[in-house]
């Protein structure tokens, strides 16, 4: 539960001061109220940032999401709900969330609002389909499409990491045993190398390369490594503001191989979430403000409500939709025909669907790509140090014969 600072006046007329844990301020007050003090000043204690968080896995939201759906649908009233889910939760970090979440509602914060506060455990995705239900009177349906979502997106994620794990193994090991080469075993022929150089006038570039590099990193390899630690925690600060997050998803999209992944995935999202909208009732305009938010893409989110801005009463979608030019083609076709066929919300997850299984060919691809290429790095890496070894050796027992 969270603490709380406060500063208060007693019946005396003396101001205290101390922190309470409490589950919400109505909560925090009562107490006060009982100890006969009269609040002035109350604070929420915040979390230290360096402070670790207890990362909530998909299963476990999903899980939480799914059961907040069926409990809703079955007549328990929303406060009652995420009480009983708080409660009973399993992961310590989620039950606090629940927790701090049923406090806003009961404060009168509507749910999409309370779940956006801890948008690095929902994610904009079930903000957006919770917003979305709570306006269209489907928060039920909403949960269940949403954890159904979460759910595909794991699965999807899981067999990506899954198929990456031998790659990455292979190019981990690729640079562990070339830096290993590079700091510990040439090092050892540097006498050998000064003598050949001087009896042969000279040495090979590739033996010169690998010898300033074995002496830049005896001498800086722990400044490297700091320069390369400080460089990550600056990307991931960086990651985390809009401008970067912006920045990173238009280049995604342009990464040879797995760019056209991302898109496909941001379209075929895009559609699914908002041909759900549509097929629930809510307008046009605002469904594709909430689709946008839950692309998963800034690029292709700020395309389609630029395209939004275009759409007036009486104008189709495709129009606007096709000018933005990151929708493909086919799908756009699709959709013109769908709008004159008054049938848009079921073509739209029909699109959905058939961009997942070429997405899922796409990633196959990608994937079997991915393992000769590590191997064609670390022979690459491995065999020019090698090279760089034996060069010398060889030109000597040439000149001498």
């Amino acid at each position: 539960m969270p603490q709380f600072t406060y500063t208060a006046r007693t019946l005396a007329g003396e101001d205290v001061a101390g922190t309470i844990t409490a589950a919400s301020k109505r909560e925090l007050l009562a107490a006060l109220a009982e100890q006969a003090l009269f609040p002035l000043h109350v604070v929420e204690k915040r979390r230290s940032p360096w402070t670790l968080q207890r990362r909530v896995k998909t299963g476990v939201l999903v899980s939480n999401l799914a059961q907040l759906a069926d409990l809703l649908q079955n007549g328990v009233p929303l406060l009652e709900a995420l009480t009983i889910l708080s409660a009973q939760c399993p992961h310590a970090g989620l039950a606090d969330v629940l927790s701090d979440v049923r406090d806003q509602v009961a404060e009168g914060t509507p749910l999409d609002e309370a779940m956006g506060k801890h948008l690095e455990v929902f994610g904009e995705l079930a903000v957006s389909m919770v917003r979305a239900g709570s306006e269209g009177a489907f928060l039920e349906d909403a949960l269940k499409r949403t954890a159904d979502f979460l759910e595909q997106q794991q699965e999807l994620k899981s067999r990506v990491n899954g198929a990456m794990i031998y790659p990455a193994f292979l190019a981990s090991l690729g640079v562990v045993i070339t830096t290993v080469l590079i700091v510990v075993f040439v090092p050892k022929f540097a006498e050998l190398f000064a003598r050949l150089e001087q009896d042969a006038g000279g040495l090979p570039l590739p033996t010169v390369i690998l010898l300033g590099a074995s002496d830049f990193l005896g001498r800086y390899g722990v400044l490297v490594a700091a320069a390369i630690a400080v460089l990550v925690v600056w990307l991931r600060r960086i990651a985390r503001s809009e401008r970067g997050r912006l920045w990173i998803d238009r280049w995604k999209l342009r990464i040879p191989l797995a760019g056209p992944v991302f898109h496909n995935y941001a379209v075929s999202r895009f559609c699914r979430i908002l041909g759900t909208l549509l097929r629930n009732g809510v307008p046009l305009l605002k469904s594709l403000e909430i689709s946008s938010d839950s692309a998963g893409n800034r690029v292709l989110a700020q395309a389609i409500r630029d395209s939004a801005e275009n759409v007036s009463a009486g104008e189709t979608l495709s129009g606007p939709l096709a000018a933005c030019g990151l929708i493909p083609k086919p799908v756009m076709a699709m959709i013109h025909v769908a709008e004159q066929a008054n049938n848009l919300d079921q073509v739209l997850v029909g699109i959905a669907d058939g961009i997942d299984r070429r997405t899922a060919r796409q990633i196959d691809v990608v994937v079997r790509m991915a393992e000769p290429a590590m191997l064609l790095v670390m022979g690459v890496l491995i065999g020019f140090v090698l090279v760089a070894l034996l060069l010398p050796v060889f030109d000597t027992m040439t000149m001498m014969g």
